[in-house]
């Protein structure tokens, strides 16, 4: 049995960046336009936001936070209905509705909102917040983890309720989770997250063109050589595409737009949108 009743994937933002971000070895020079998603799932035992988007407040000072020499594309860009407290009240949701933020990594556009959600535990795994704290990974916003009095920090898998099991899946950021999701019908979902950007990660076996190659020792260099980063995305690609083989999960990329739209034309679809 599966607690899950029903599940929303929620655009929050958009970004534009340079398909090499997303996919290891890929030429520079295409852009490519992609989503920033949020996943709410209500359960029969509460509500659980898989990621949060960004922190909307940082776009009134974009110069400041989205430096173009590390943004060459600009900031996201959120849109007023795009704001995930706008997403929920669609539903008829405020975030005090939301009782477990579960994020997936802590990269600016997948924690930045969390500042929204001060009433609900917030999941994060160990290895990932140590990385974040130890300031070697450029993807997190340090003052988007200060003042929230509900985190719970976790070492490895773990099912949050019957039906949402946390998926332990490193190479694009040092802790990285995904999310296996039984729903009351139809296929079960795993939301990959950032292990895989686009359906060509996971169709060609591509690892992330980011990947976390740990914190740099005195002399500044990395203690994890790029093949290895490499060949643990990869690992983190196939054990997703292995667990989906064994049940007959749908595996859903995360900053897929093609992906995202033929997901919202589908119907019946077991799951919701909005």
């Amino acid at each position: 049995m599966t607690a899950v009743r029903k599940l929303w994937p929620l655009l929050v933002a958009t970004m534009q960046y340079d398909k090499s971000l997303s996919l290891r070895h890929q030429p520079h020079g295409e852009t490519v336009e992609a989503p920033v998603l949020a996943y709410l799932i209500e359960t029969g035992n509460g509500r659980i936001l898989y990621d949060v988007g960004c922190d909307y407040a940082k776009l009134a000072e974009a110069a400041r936070y989205y430096d173009p020499a590390h943004f060459p594309f600009g900031p996201p860009v959120i849109t007023e209905e795009q704001r995930i407290e706008a997403r929920l009240a669609r539903l008829g949701l405020t975030p005090a509705d939301i009782d477990v933020a579960f994020l997936g990594h802590l990269h600016f556009d997948h924690a930045g909102g969390i500042g929204a959600f001060g009433g609900c535990e917030v999941h994060v795994q160990r290895a990932e917040l140590d990385a974040a704290l130890s300031g070697a990974d450029g993807g997190v916003f340090l003052d988007e983890l200060a003042g929230h009095a509900g985190w719970q920090v976790k070492s490895g898998e773990y099912s949050l309720v019957d039906g949402v099991d946390a998926i332990a899946t490193p190479g694009h950021s040092a802790g990285h989770m995904s999310l296996r999701i039984v729903l009351p019908t139809g296929a079960p979902v795993l939301l990959c997250g950032d292990a895989a950007d686009l359906t060509e990660n996971l169709d060609r076996e591509i690892a992330p063109g980011l990947l976390w190659r740990g914190v740099p020792d005195a002399d500044g260099v990395a203690p994890i050589a790029e093949a290895e980063a490499e060949r643990t995305a990869l690992a983190s690609i196939r054990k997703l595409k292995a667990l989906a083989a064994d049940d007959g999960a749908e595996l859903w990329p995360n900053h897929d737009f093609g992906f995202y739209r033929r997901m919202q034309c589908r119907c019946p679809f077991p799951a919701h949108h909005a």
